[in-house]
């Protein structure tokens, strides 16, 4: 059995559920020390 996840937007929900005055705004997660996107919302 193989599964596809779509783990882009995961962070960005989880991000928005503990702070749900993003909620409607564009959201970049970024990685602690090095400054890569590792999550983005449209």
């Amino acid at each position: 059995m193989y599964a596809i996840i779509d783990c882009d937007n995961c962070y960005v929900s989880c991000e928005r559920v503990f702070r749900p005055d993003l909620n409607g705004k564009p959201i970049c997660v970024l990685s602690n020390n090095d400054g890569w996107v590792v999550a983005r919302s449209n």
